[in-house]
């Protein structure tokens, strides 16, 4: 009999020594998303970046409302505080009861509320892409996993030529120009027009891996009994792929996608860093980054709270996604 890998999760958790029978009838009665829950909920690494994801979450969602609040707006500046050569005034790059971290060094804007928003754009762009890719490598794999021949032939090719181009060079190259296609070198570039110019781009690179996880796993599943049962009682393509296939490997398709949203963070982090992507006056961890790097003797709190931010946050999502893959693997000891 097949079983999908949160099956195989009940069934470890079932079949595990040391337990009493109790507690076996009480896993029994429980749902393999149940048992993903409870494995995840013992895990305090899991719990603890679980938290931390949330609360990031929760601070990207909530960026208007925490704006009204704090009373500052991203790109308002404050050039009375800050003194003759652009530094601002006070202990630690300005801190204070009006600037919780400070203001930048020359613009004089807040520093605190720009990193809010951009925890939202980070979140925004990362969710988005992974989202696309997902579904793209999600779509591509099972069809050629499953149909084989010269689907997968022409899949796997198209796979192989997209991981051969380097990523980074080819979005140094084709963001700018696909910005000037539509805008002139002195128009302002819209923000959603260079947020969905960034998904566009990780979501031509990023399927990749996705897709090939997905076609191993269907090859290893196309030839099980219930996918022969399906087939034998006369049912559809589509219903193959999404109604038998899918629901049997969508656990690597659930860690896949929660580990590449952290590389997308530090994608979007690295292009604005290198100055492509996005406008100047949307808030970027990487342009904070890049601007601070002038001042890292004179003003180091400036790189300190976006750095440290962005570390915790793409930390969050790899040990979350690490817990998450140990949850849904049946073998796994933790």
């Amino acid at each position: 009999m097949s079983l999908s890998p949160v099956e195989g999760v009940a069934l470890a958790e079932i079949e595990s020594p040391g337990q009493e029978p109790d507690e076996k009838k009480r896993l029994v009665g429980r749902s393999p998303g149940q048992l993903v829950w409870a494995r995840l909920r013992r895990d305090r690494t899991a719990m603890v970046s679980g938290i931390v994801l949330a609360l990031f979450i929760l601070v990207a969602v909530a960026a208007p409302l925490i704006q009204r609040l704090y009373g500052v707006s991203p790109n308002q500046q404050f050039g009375e505080l800050l003194d003759a050569t652009g530094m601002p005034l006070g202990y630690v790059g300005g801190v204070s009861g009006d600037h919780w971290f400070g203001l930048e060094p020359g613009l004089g804007r807040d520093i605190f509320i720009r990193m809010i928003y951009g925890i939202r754009t980070s979140l925004l762009i990362a969710l988005g892409a992974a989202l696309v890719t997902t579904t793209i490598g999600v779509v591509l794999g099972i069809v050629a996993g499953f149909v084989g021949g010269v689907v997968d032939s022409v899949i796997s090719w198209i796979t192989d030529v997209a991981l051969a181009l380097p990523f980074l060079i080819f979005a140094l190259a084709v963001v700018p120009t696909f910005s000037l296609r539509f805008y002139g070198p002195r128009d302002a570039v819209p923000t959603w027009f260079a947020v969905t110019t960034l998904i566009v781009v990780f979501a031509a690179f990023g399927w990749t891996g996705t897709a090939r996880l997905v076609r191993g796993q269907v090859v290893s599943l196309r030839e099980r009994e219930f996918v022969e049962a399906a087939r034998a009682s006369g049912a559809g393509l589509g219903h193959m792929l999404f109604r038998q296939l899918l629901p049997n490997i969508w656990a690597p398709i659930l860690v896949a996608f929660s580990l590449a949203v952290p590389s997308y963070v530090t994608g979007e982090a690295a292009l604005s860093f290198l100055g492509v992507g996005l406008p100047e006056s949307v808030p970027s961890f990487g342009r904070m980054i890049y601007r601070s790097i002038d001042y890292l003797q004179t003003d180091p709190a400036y790189v300190f709270f976006p750095g440290i931010t962005i570390f915790a946050l793409v930390l969050a999502f790899n040990l979350f996604g690490d817990a998450l893959r140990d949850a849904l693997d049946p073998k796994s000891s933790r």
